[in-house]
């Protein structure tokens, strides 16, 4: 693997798909925070927990301005049976073809083993990296890492440029 990106960098763009016939672009979250949750595949259990723990504060990260994105190598079709069987209600990317391209655009991609990095980045609004981790592939990182990263980030503005509480955002 090489060197994980950093707070500061800005965020690599990138399209995958969400299901075999769309496509979900960071792009699209644009003026919007963002956390990537990159995880090495849908069925292992360490996995299924870290997704089922995410799925539980979603209202959280929402609450912060966040949403929040998962991303495997796994193909779409697994992304949808895994989603379904964990009832996950946020979207699960597959950055299958080319193998890891994403993952390895965050420095988030293990060569040996052909899989993600069991790693986290929040994006802020601007699209720079406010904040990123790396957990041992085999512990659950949980989600306080990622809530103290959205609670440090200064008050989203408004359209109309004033500071938007982030108790008020959808």
């Amino acid at each position: 693997m090489t060197g994980m990106l950093d707070k500061g960098k800005r965020a690599p763009r990138f399209t995958l798909h969400v299901t075999p016939d769309q496509k979900l672009s960071l792009d699209d979250f644009a003026g919007r925070r963002v956390i990537l949750a990159f995880y090495p595949a849908d069925w292992s259990p360490v996995c299924g927990d870290q997704m089922s723990i995410y799925n539980h504060v979603l209202s959280e990260f929402r609450r912060h301005g966040a949403e929040l994105l998962g991303i495997s190598v796994d193909g779409p079709w697994c992304h949808q049976a895994f989603a379904r069987e964990r009832k996950l209600h946020f979207a699960l990317l597959s950055d299958f073809e080319p193998k890891g391209e994403v993952a390895k655009s965050y420095g988030a991609y293990r060569n040996a083993e052909g899989v993600s990095e069991r790693a986290l980045f929040v994006i802020d609004e601007n699209g720079m990296i406010a904040w990123s981790y790396c957990s041992p592939i085999a512990v659950n990182p949980g989600a306080d890492g990622i809530l103290d990263a959205l609670e440090a980030l200064p008050p989203m503005e408004k359209k109309d440029g004033s500071a938007q509480s982030a108790d008020n955002v959808v």
